[in-house]
């Protein structure tokens, strides 16, 4: 099987490019951006070694899909996917961020709650929660945006008084990350999940704020499944989940949590084989239909290239 980790085009009026842990973001003319999301995988801030095939599509296609189904919940940055694995949307200036949202106490906020934590991001997290339980009211614990290394914790207050949004802005994207959760987590019961927790990326153009970025993916969140999950939780068992944390798990088992002196386990071919399979299988439960693995002769990079530049092409001529 063959995957995608690099990508190094030239389209026209391309102002720069951006490689991030997974996305590859090409700016065209500070107007537009082309967002193709690679095959590489990230976990505990660290991109592996080895790409997964299908899983750019997989997420692209993820995104695309909650996109357009909460477009009229919040505005959105999206205009087309020329391709499997690429969207194309407007350029905006982002906010240096992360809103990250729960529902439920697990993952790393329960790491730090089971040694003693008792407020994350400034907020409150009250005595004698078990780990997997339903807050009462979801939370918004925020993080700094990286582009190396560790995101950081931070708090509202914190965002504020460092400027690094201003207040008035801050409440629209705290508003619309509530809005966005609600929505997900509805259309996540509808499949049988639960909607755990989840990160927005927010930005903004022409003074109007848009969703940015992937929303929904497993990538960025975390599912668990319904059935089941009452039952699980009463007995203190592991809950069956529909995210990344099957990849975390996996390094984890193998001594490996990005800290000094670990060393990456090694990614066989049926380890990648494992990891496509599952992205597959998240892809068909949280989409609701069959996963088409896109075919293509050739080389894969090309492609994307041929499938970005006729579209590219159908815009207006003088701008592109």
């Amino acid at each position: 099987m063959i995957s995608l980790t690099s990508t190094n085009y030239s389209f026209p009026l391309q102002k720069g490019v951006y490689h991030g842990k997974v996305r590859d973001v090409y700016n065209i003319n500070d107007d537009l951006l082309v967002m193709v999301a690679s095959d590489r995988i990230s976990a505990f801030d660290v991109v592996l070694p080895k790409g997964i095939p299908f899983k750019g599509q997989v997420l692209n296609q993820i995104a695309s899909t909650f996109l357009d189904l909460t477009k009229d919940v919040v505005p959105n940055w999206k205009l087309a996917t020329p391709d499997p694995m690429v969207t194309v949307g407007l350029k905006c200036e982002s906010f240096r961020v992360e809103m990250i949202i729960r529902g439920y106490l697990t993952g790393s906020a329960w790491r730090e709650y089971k040694l003693g934590k008792r407020e994350i991001c400034g907020v409150r997290i009250p005595d004698g929660m078990r780990e997997n339980e339903k807050f009462q009211n979801p939370i918004i614990t925020p993080t700094t945006k990286a582009d190396k290394g560790h995101d950081e914790n931070i708090s509202k207050d914190e965002i504020i008084h460092q400027n690094i949004v201003s207040e008035e802005d801050y409440a629209i994207i705290e508003d619309y990350t509530y809005k966005l959760f609600d929505a997900g987590t509805k259309y996540a019961l509808e499949r049988g999940l639960i909607l755990v927790d989840t990160k927005y990326e927010f930005g903004k153009r022409d003074g109007k704020i848009y969703l940015i970025d992937e929303v929904h993916t497993p990538d960025s969140s975390r599912y668990f499944y319904s059935n089941g999950y009452k039952e699980k939780f009463e007995k203190g068992e592991p809950q069956r989940q529909l995210s990344k944390e099957f990849v975390r798990q996996w390094l984890i088992q193998n001594n490996f949590m990005n800290e000094p002196g670990q060393i990456i386990p090694e990614m066989t071919p049926s380890i990648i084989r494992s990891i496509s399979d599952r992205y597959i299988e998240l892809y068909e439960k949280i989409v609701g239909k069959k996963f088409e693995k896109e075919q293509y002769h050739g080389n894969l990079s090309e492609r994307i290239e041929n499938n970005v530049l006729s579209y590219l092409n159908t815009l207006p001529i003088n701008n592109y």
